[in-house]
């Protein structure tokens, strides 16, 4: 259920911690310069200011491991951790190397893997763990090399010619955040059917690998599914293939044209060197509305005495400005302000002078219906949901409608952000569940409820299960919007509440769908799923099928010591193209329990 886009996060410097895809980062020997970058602080103080005390960044807490055995790869490393009750929050291995930096989110964590793994053997080896030292600011080490070439580099002349072939900032934007524009729409689909092929054959080999009782089977699926564990259908077109997003998330920065106070996506990643932004106004992706929400906003910031906030400096204010539209012609704006050390009354008057804009002013127009003024300061939590949102104007809430159902949606509550796509998913996740009035629904990662309840006029009772409080609070709203009493929801980590609501049920038709973020689910909840024999179907949406690899193996492998229970196998398989003009794509997959009295029963007749 991740938002799986190709725009770069709004504002990413060392204090705001990456996304889940980008902790899996498994670099080539060809970076090993950047290891020693990462393990080794130079004398300039000033590369290393993002570390003051009230800044919240895992780089505080990181560690290096050292020693471990060859060919470990992230995963391995992940899931070996873990094993021994540790949590990280970033791992970075190197290749073959056999080091690998960790961070964790506090001292204490930190602290407890220094003392439970140094000294511990793993296949056959010793490691061994000391502090690392942070990594240097991106954008400061990016000067410094500059600053180095100005002096004994490549002649001002030349840099200047090679500027003047740069190609629009316009090109250079949409070849950002939407890499395929230029790309004709049926051939995207078919680099993405391709994709999720690839997936599937590479499945097929894992299963092989993992579960040789399956091998009978999986020789005859591969035979008909061009080396596939399973069909793939056709892969499913978004209704839309511009403006086809509710949900924008933009910076607030120097704009790459010179122009302060500039709202858009940035050019390039920081760690890359770069804040600099381009304005959406020529994006395809993004929808009119949102586009005149942004425009309002940056006229009114310009209006401001306050500058953008410079994640170099930790100076400024301006941050980041999130749009939600609507079909109902709702629109969302959230603006992301560091007050610094401003007092509550000059807050308090920024405030009013929002609120005006967008209700009696220039803004009135814009489509606002809903007005949020976030306060972020250093961060002291990795969790974006912590931040205080305050109403600024209009309604707490907007309202979406999907499947002829109406849904509203909060701040920080997921909802899928192209809904013409999400709709074709919905009816698909359905039609493969194959439920009836008999059925129960556990609907996992549910968000605010949009899988479950298109699905509840059709079943005995649905179950939701999300993390997010706000979402779940959306979601039982969105019941009763919708006429629904059997629907229940639970807030909590999936791991931790989906085993115990599972072990609870007697239902003798039980159907889990599972619609996680792109790290896919946690091992707990696939073990539980393994165990719970009762549960024959399960719909997995991933909207990043390589990361969800692990899952899938896991849910397929044989029985053993650590995994109970007989294992499921893929029985068709779907992409559908929530995300065009950029490389991510949504892929379905129905698993069905293995139940091997019937299969040998099947054969012994087919012979």
């Amino acid at each position: 259920m991740a938002d799986a886009t190709s725009i770069p996060e709004a504002d990413a410097p060392p204090s705001k911690e990456e996304k889940a895809d980008d902790h899996t980062e498994d670099l080539t020997d060809s970076l090993k310069s950047e290891a020693k970058v990462e393990g080794e602080a130079g004398s300039d103080p000033d590369m290393y200011r993002y570390i003051k005390g009230d800044l919240f960044t895992s780089e505080i807490y990181k560690v290096e491991i050292q020693n471990l055995p060859k060919f470990v790869g992230f995963n391995d490393l992940k899931k070996f951790l873990g094993k021994h009750g540790l949590n990280p929050h970033k791992i970075k291995l190197f290749g073959r190397q056999t080091f690998a930096f960790v961070t964790f989110k506090n001292e204490e964590e930190r602290d407890k893997a220094m003392k439970m793994v140094h000294g511990m053997q793993w296949k056959g080896q010793v490691l061994s763990v000391k502090l690392a030292k942070p990594k240097a600011d991106p954008i400061l080490r990016k000067r410094r090399q500059e600053e180095g070439e100005g002096a004994g580099g490549q002649p001002p002349s030349k840099r200047q010619e090679a500027d003047e072939d740069e190609e629009p900032l316009s090109v250079q934007i949409a070849n950002v955040v939407t890499p395929l524009w230029k790309v004709p729409y049926e051939e995207q689909l078919r680099r993405k059917e391709q994709e999720v092929e690839a997936v599937l054959q590479r499945l097929a080999k894992e299963i092989g690998s993992t579960n040789k009782a399956m091998l009978p089977w999986l020789f005859a699926q591969k035979g008909k599914y061009k080396k596939m564990c399973c069909p793939l259908e056709a892969i499913q077109p978004s209704p839309c293939q511009t403006e086809y997003r509710n949900k924008c998330e933009f910076l607030i920065s120097m704009g790459a044209d010179g122009e302060d106070k500039t709202i858009g996506f940035r050019l390039g990643k920081y760690k890359g060197g770069s804040c600099a932004v381009v304005g959406p106004a020529e994006t395809t992706h993004v929808s009119a509305e949102a586009k005149r929400v942004v425009s309002e906003f940056q006229k009114f910031i310009r209006t401001t005495p306050y500058s953008v906030y410079s994640p170099e400096t930790y100076e400024g204010h301006w941050k980041q400005l999130t749009v939600r539209t609507t079909r109902t012609k709702q629109a969302m704006a959230m603006v992301f302000f560091n007050p610094q050390k401003l007092e509550e009354e000059e807050l308090d008057a920024l405030k009013s002078s929002l609120r005006k804009h967008f209700t009696e002013g220039e803004g009135k127009d814009s489509g606002v219906t809903s007005l949020y003024f976030v306060r972020e300061g250093q961060r002291t939590s990795p969790n974006p949901e912590d931040l205080p949102c305050e109403l600024v104007a209009g309604e707490g809430h907007i309202h979406e409608e999907l499947l002829g159902l109406r849904f509203r949606i909060s701040p920080h509550s997921f909802f899928q952000v192209n809904t013409g796509a999400a709709e074709v998913l919905y009816s698909a996740v359905g039609e493969w569940a194959q439920l009836d009035q008999d059925s129960t629904v556990l609907d996992v990662c549910c968000g605010t409820g949009t899988i479950g309840i298109s699905l509840a006029k059709r079943v005995k009772k649905v179950i939701g299960i999300e993390l997010c409080q706000a979402a779940v609070e959306d979601a039982k709203v969105n019941a009763k919007l919708n006429g629904l009493s059997n629907v229940e929801f639970h807030c909590g980590k999936a791991e931790d509440v989906f085993p115990s609501v599972l072990n609870a049920l007697v239902s003798p038709s039980i159907t889990a769908i599972v619609d996680p973020p792109r790290a896919g689910l946690h091992s707990k909840v696939i073990l539980a799923i393994r165990r719970a024999e009762h549960l024959k179907r399960l719909v997995y949406v991933a909207c990043n099928a390589k990361a969800a690899m692990n899952n899938f193996i896991d849910l397929c492998r044989a029985p053993s010591n650590r995994v109970h229970g007989a294992p499921f196998r893929p029985v068709r398989a779907m992409a559908v193209d929530l995300f065009p003009q950029t490389i991510h794509v949504e892929m379905l997959l129905l698993l069905e329990r293995v139940d091997y009295n019937k299969s040998d029963k099947q054969e012994a007749t087919a012979s």
